[in-house]
């Protein structure tokens, strides 16, 4: 299941033991994380480095913070997520450099069959999102499977983020729509 899940198809999240597995040990390592000390400098970056799938340069992930597997994951140099990050990587979601995310944001690859037959079996599909380098997200922003934010954007507080969003764009609203463009 996780090839299929890798590749965009159509896969069984609910029945497959090894995807239940693996989110079981990633929700394990989001619960010791966000049960450190927030002094814990050095215990929390060592979780997120054996989380992520791959990490560049200073981050900081402010607790709680939740994904599904967590390899899917992969964030830039300078990259800071402040309180209640959830990240449903079912599919890879990548972060740029220089990127900014406010409180209570998530980016969800999956989805789910529109059919509600198809849906009722715990069959889900995902597709990556893609964050450019100098992003800043507002809070409570929702980006749903598929989309590209391009560099240099800002989207707006309470956006919903359902089609890409060009560079150099100030964009919000549901749906998440341009309203300027960055010079």
């Amino acid at each position: 299941m996780t090839e299929k899940m890798l590749k965009g198809m159509i896969y069984d999240a609910n029945n497959d033991p090894r995807l239940i597995a693996e989110r079981a040990e990633c929700k394990e390592l989001c619960h010791d994380y966000n049960h450190l000390r927030p002094k814990d400098v050095e215990g929390r970056r060592k979780i997120i480095m054996e989380l992520l799938g791959s990490v560049k340069g200073n981050f900081l992930i402010e607790q709680p913070f939740l994904c599904d597997y967590g390899y899917n994951i992969h964030i830039g140099d300078n990259f800071y997520a402040n309180h209640n990050l959830v990240i449903l990587d079912g599919a890879t979601v990548k972060f740029g450099d220089n990127v900014f995310v406010a409180p209570n944001c998530g980016f969800y690859t999956a989805g789910h069959p529109i059919d509600a037959a198809e849906r009722n079996k715990g069959l889900e599909y995902a597709r990556p999102i893609t964050v450019g380098n100098d992003v800043w997200i507002g809070g409570n922003v929702c980006v749903l499977p598929g989309v590209t934010i391009g560099d240099d954007c800002v989207i707006g507080a309470g956006s919903v983020v359902v089609k890409d969003i060009p560079p150099h764009s100030v964009a919000v609203g549901n749906p998440c729509k341009v309203i300027k463009k960055i010079k």
